[in-house]
């Protein structure tokens, strides 16, 4: 290992590894990589990111790349101990300016967005002139209607790219901006809203996906049936569907931004002031409103795109994943756009019209690099080659994926069959919480090996802990789980109104790091390995769910008594949800259908969560295995539906170990 953060000094290249593709070394055709050409190369750089030196390299970054209405003068101060992270506290700069004025003024004509509509026909160009006017014309109706710096406007949009415009318009005018993944239910969407003390809500009649309508203003109205707070919903039209709009409250958005000039100036925001609120799954059922800052976020959400996808002036950035995620947040709002480089909203699937969606799309509008979930390469991948084959995907340069680890098959596959051999693959690992990417190679500079996500990315001071000594574990070939020795600009600063949790989830399960939650391995060349979630929460198609929140679903069931849930592995969706209950006694189960009754139950978790989060099984047992004090034991769960239950370990602690017996035989029974 080398002396400096634990990297090595090199890297062995002949060891299963594929170093950058030779069009990424700058032929002319084609720009210099930023970082290349080589690890050395990456590892000098890293190295002035991180330590008691890096101050000098982020002032100049920090000065260099983003435009600051009041300089700054201290660059990081506060830590882990007291979750008091600051970068840049006496700087002010607005988000909406970095990503959208100083763009405009350059080049108002330029393409800002490529709208893929859901319909492959309906897809245009929205320039930088365009979105300034909406984005302003929004930003001044929330004015009228009171909102003022420092106020919460939930956004529950699909995606159109007026979901862009939205999320600018409150960053323009100092608003915090809330957004809700438009697949979530109206319980769900009502949570978030009433926690985050909004008075405004921004949605659309209805979303368009995959060749069908979505009742988005419907689920809206049925979850401010208990929101007191909001007083005023901006409707966008999209389809043109019936909705009913309340009097007083609902206003179409055409309307409402026909009324105002298309021009609003920039409110000035501290570098530390909340830039947005974004939901995401913990290892208890209540989702945790994650704050993110504005200055040190915006920076960082502009190097990651800048160095992790190389991206260049006049690029084509295409990001798949939805704006109510933080995917979408950086790498469809705010990281390309701060770039200056056209970025992407893709209203559609990878699958609608044909499972050639990808590629057309490539092929027509000659994107640059793409950004996309495994699941949605291993379901291509599965629908055939044929489907790339028929498109010039020259333009590519980068393909990156996220949400996951991508499986070795389906990182080959997306290499040879979809970059050709010729495109670097960055494989992703970040969270909501960390703001920007943690660990990626950087295309030019880093050989990569299928499923691992390689190094750590600038700012990232990364070890590994032995989870039971809490000591660092040097060298390689070594696993543990993942921390951070130092903050970086894009850290989330805290959990909206409960600092505490904030504290007890991230800062104290290892005092003086910051706790990733994930396992990881390093390897004998020192590449990083994610190993997954060691708490209750499963990911499914690079959406996180914990445990207790389907649990807590389940239970609504009148006929359910008790339930556990755990993830196990899916070919397409990475991990699947799998449902254990037990049926209340007087519930007379025996003269109801179970399809039926398994049917009533997935109906109500994506009633209370979203489609997404429907149990792939729900099987029906007498009890769950427990310990004496009555703890269920999931480990045992999860190993019976990954075919392992002749691997089940110590059982001492079960206290009725007969129990185990009946579910494996009812999990073989339904398969």
């Amino acid at each position: 290992m080398g002396k400096v953060h634990g990297l090595p000094d090199s890297v062995d290249e002949a060891n299963d590894v594929f170093p950058p593709p030779p069009r990424l070394q700058g032929d002319g055709e084609y720009p210099k990589p930023h970082i290349g050409p080589d690890y050395k190369a990456y590892l000098s750089e890293y190295e002035k990111t991180v330590g008691p030196d890096s101050d000098k390299w982020w002032k100049e970054t920090a000065e260099k790349e983003l435009s600051w209405f009041t300089p700054f003068k201290t660059v990081r101060a506060g830590g882990f101990e007291a979750g008091d992270v600051q970068w840049f506290p006496e700087g002010t700069l607005n988000a909406a300016y970095n990503c959208l004025d100083r763009h405009f003024y350059k080049d108002p004509k330029g393409t800002a967005i490529i709208y893929e509509a859901d319909e492959p026909s309906e897809g245009r160009e929205i320039s930088w002139e365009e979105l300034m006017q909406e984005t302003c014309r929004v930003a001044n109706v929330l004015k009228e209607w009171g909102v003022k710096k420092g106020d919460t406007v939930s956004i529950y949009l699909p995606m159109t790219w007026q979901a862009a415009a939205a999320f600018l318009a409150c960053a323009r005018i100092g608003a915090v901006h809330s957004a809700v993944f438009a697949g979530f239910s109206a319980e769900s969407l009502r949570d978030r809203v009433n926690d985050c003390d909004c008075r405004v809500l921004i949605t659309t009649d209805e979303g368009r996906r995959g060749g069908k309508s979505i009742a988005t203003k419907a689920i809206v109205d049925n979850a401010l049936e208990s929101c007191p707070l909001v007083e005023h919903v901006l409707v966008l039209r999209r389809t043109g569907g019936k909705v009913n709009m309340k009097e007083g409250r609902d206003a179409w958005w055409h309307d409402e931004c026909d009324k105002v000039q298309p021009f609003c100036p920039c409110e000035p925001m501290n570098s530390e002031d909340p830039l947005f609120i974004l939901y995401t799954s913990g290892s208890t059922g209540k989702p945790k409103g994650v704050v993110h800052s504005t200055g040190g976020y915006i920076l960082q959400a502009l190097l990651s795109v800048k160095y992790v996808f190389d991206v260049h002036p006049g690029d084509r950035f295409a990001c798949m994943a939805d704006v109510g995620w933080i995917t979408g947040h950086t790498y469809i709002v705010y990281g390309p756009l701060a770039n200056g480089v056209a970025t992407t909203v893709f209203e559609s699937t990878p699958v609608y019209p044909t499972p050639s969606r990808y590629w057309e799309f490539v092929d027509k509008w000659k994107a640059t690099q793409l950004y996309t979930a495994p699941t949605a390469i291993r379901l291509l991948r599965r629908l055939g080659e044929e489907h790339v084959k028929k498109h010039d995907l020259s333009s590519l340069r980068v393909l990156g994926t996220v949400g996951e680890p991508i499986n070795p098959e389906a990182w080959h596959w997306y290499n040879d069959i979809a970059g050709k051999n010729k495109c670097a693959i960055v494989d992703t690992y970040w969270m909501t919480e960390t703001g920007s990417h943690a660990v990626a190679p950087l295309p030019g500079a880093i050989s990569t090996k299928p499923g691992s996500a390689t190094f750590p990315c600038f700012g990232y001071d990364l070890e590994i802990i032995d989870p039971q000594s809490g000591e660092v574990l040097k060298g390689n070939d070594v696993e543990g789980v993942l921390v951070a020795r130092d903050h970086w600009p894009s850290l989330a600063r805290t959990v909206y109104k409960d600092h505490k949790r904030y504290l007890e989830t991230y800062m104290k399960p290892y005092p003086g790091y910051f706790f990733f939650g994930d396992g990881a391995a390093r390897d004998s060349d020192g590449y990083i390995w994610i190993k997954g979630r060691v708490d209750d929460v499963i990911n499914v198609s690079g959406h996180r769910l914990s445990t207790a929140e389907v649990e807590s679903a389940l239970i609504l069931h009148k006929g359910v008594a008790e339930t556990a849930v755990v993830g196990s592995h899916d070919d397409i969706t990475g991990q699947a949800v799998y449902a254990f209950v037990c049926m209340k006694p007087e519930f007379d189960q025996d003269n109801i259908d179970p399809a039926a009754l398994n049917k009533e139950m997935a109906i109500q978790v994506r009633k209370s969560i979203g489609p997404f989060a429907a149990p792939k099984k729900i099987y029906l047992v007498n009890d769950l295995p427990k310990t004496r004090s009555g703890k269920i034991v999931r480990r045992v769960l999860r190993k019976i539906v990954a075919g392992e239950a002749d691997q089940l370990g110590d059982l001492s602690s079960v206290a009725e170990p007969s129990v185990i017996d009946d579910i494996i035989a009812k999990v073989k029974a339904s398969k």
